[in-house]
């Protein structure tokens, strides 16, 4: 979180100063997000509540003392807000853009707050101190698999953005060799797209020990070990070490055990000799053990990784495709998704691009023909449909959490019927690769038709481009097939497909039901052209 040294009074005066140079423009922009963190703090318990903000590509997360004091209704309610996601921290979702412009805001705010109230003696002060207490007993039952799954995510989650430029630039200069265009270009394309990945391990090393509790230059100048081309002089059972050997997989291995031996080090030296001793055994200790034992034995792991990938996608194409893009909407719900990130830049390392991505993203394709089938079904609720018109464009590009949030799951069926959409568009790019047509792509982030860019395989761009193309086809075909005929029974249907002035339900309905609240989905509602904000949230339904 930042701090501000300067006096509150210097700080808004120079705060003001700025503002005055800035373009009107710019100004309502920052104003309008500004006004959302405002909206968004105290319904979550206020600034006092807060204990850290954080932001991903489309989510704000929020660690926060006592979630009880969450007013979640209120916030779904917010025009802005897609979807909430209660998870190890409280995951408020905007979307792409927004989000990364409304963090620093609500960073600003609680910075304020807590400056205004430093001295800890307020009732909200103290409510935070016992909620962090109960929120301490809480995380030590936490479920150990699950805490190493988003340690992980944590780890490799702010890598994305250099992933996805690289690989955008990759492509870009694979498809100019391809066409012989710019050859003195293409050379200098692919040291920019190469020169992150040649070093993606240190990243990871640091990102690691940070994680861990670890000083982070000393998990990467641990891993850095890894793509020293000195290496190349040690051998190991008899054989030479390869730099690079072992990827982000033995970064990872390397980054936290240097973090244990850190720690184990800190216990013991004194402080007097702490600063000289501590980092030279660390990076001795866990440097040695890298070069002996983490780099050949992450280096089998990753072999072994890459080769069952295209041995599964070679001898159970169309069903490992269809098991696999028909899992991946509940991974994102549950945002486990991002402990795939390891295994998608194994496959990039060794291979140049992961075979894995392609069909995953075939779960955004039943999510939006899912959303269609919904839209056109509903007819008469014009509060759902401006949802996933709203929504559908960044769906079509790959982000599929308005979606989800906003349309699928609260309607229950119908996110089981985009998972029936993504199987099937899996199981379509599954058969091309046993086929022998490889689909891949050479970062990872982007999906939908974002992806395109971003697409290599051993068929050539064109017909890569066009596998996939059916694919999502596939995707967008079955999900709303799937949806349009069996994703919205009877009772949904009476319940959400009414007109403005209509009874959401029949009497006996509404008898056996809690009556509907004003600005659900089942409501009456003012005519579509006279509410152009963004609709409330549809509750829950059962699946």
């Amino acid at each position: 979180m930042s701090t501000d040294d300067r006096h509150p009074d210097e700080a808004d005066e120079a705060d003001d100063t700025r503002d005055a140079h800035a373009a009107p423009a710019a100004d309502a922009a920052r104003s309008a997000h500004h006004a959302l963190a405002a909206a968004i703090l105290p319904l979550v318990g206020g600034a006092g509540n807060v204990e850290s903000v954080a932001s991903c590509m489309t989510r704000l997360r929020l660690g926060l003392r006592d979630r009880t004091r969450v007013r979640e209704a209120e916030l779904r309610a917010l025009p802005a807000v897609l979807g909430v996601v209660a998870d190890d921290t409280y995951q408020i979702v905007l979307g792409p853009g927004v989000v990364t412009r409304v963090a620093p805001e609500v960073e600003a705010l609680v910075a304020r707050a807590a400056a205004a109230g430093a001295d800890g003696h307020d009732a909200e002060a103290l409510a935070g101190k016992g909620a962090a207490l109960k929120a301490d007993r809480k995380a030590r039952n936490a479920t150990p698999a699950k805490l190493l799954l988003r340690r992980i995510a944590n780890i490799f989650v702010p890598l994305i953005p250099a992933l996805i430029g690289c690989g955008i630039i990759a492509g870009l200069g694979g498809l100019l060799v391809n066409l012989g265009w710019l050859p003195g270009l293409t050379p200098a394309l692919t040291v920019l797209a190469n020169g992150f990945m040649a070093l993606i391990a240190v990243f990871v090393g640091y990102n690691t020990a940070k994680e861990f509790g670890g000083t982070p230059i000393l998990g990467g100048a641990v891993a850095a070990i890894i793509v020293y081309a000195g290496v190349a002089k040690v051998e190991v059972f008899g054989r030479p070490l390869s730099p690079g050997q072992g990827g982000v997989l033995g970064a990872l291995g390397a980054a936290v055990l240097a973090v244990y031996v850190e720690k184990w080090c800190r216990r013991r030296v004194p402080e007097a000799l702490d600063v000289l001793v501590t980092p030279t055994v660390t990076v001795l200790v866990a440097g040695l053990a890298t070069l002996y034992g983490l780099m050949f034995v992450a280096g089998e792991a990753a072999r072994l990784i890459g080769e069952f990938a295209h041995w599964l996608l070679a001898h159970a194409g169309p069903g490992a495709g269809f098991v696999l893009g028909g899992l991946f909407l509940p991974l994102v719900m549950l945002g486990l998704h991002q402990a795939l990130i390891p295994i998608h830049t194994t496959l990039i390392e060794q291979e140049g691009y992961t075979v894995l991505l392609p069909i995953l993203a075939m779960a955004g394709a039943g999510q939006v023909g899912a959303a269609l089938a919904v839209y056109l079904r509903l007819s008469r609720n014009g509060s759902i449909r401006r949802t996933i018109r709203s929504a559908l464009p960044t769906g079509l590009l790959g982000v599929g959490e308005p979606l989800i949030y906003g349309v699928s799951l609260p309607l229950g069926r119908p996110f089981v019927t985009a998972c029936v959409g993504g199987a099937f568009g899996g199981a379509f790019i599954g058969l091309f690769d046993m086929l022998g047509h490889t689909i891949g792509s050479t970062a990872i982030g982007p999906s939908g038709w974002a992806l395109f860019p971003l697409l290599a395989g051993s068929g050539g761009l064109g017909p890569t481009a066009a596998i996939y193309a059916g694919g999502l086809l596939v995707g967008y075909t079955t999900g709303f097939l799937a949806t349009y005929f069996f994703g919205l029974g009877k009772n949904l249907l009476e319940e959400f497909n009414v007109s403005p002035t209509q009874d959401p339900a029949p009497e006996k309905s509404r008898q056996n039901s809690p009556t509907p609240t004003s600005g659900t989905p089942g409501s009456p509602e003012p005519p579509e052209a006279t509410d152009p904000e963004a609709p409330p949230r549809p509750e829950p339904a059962g699946l």
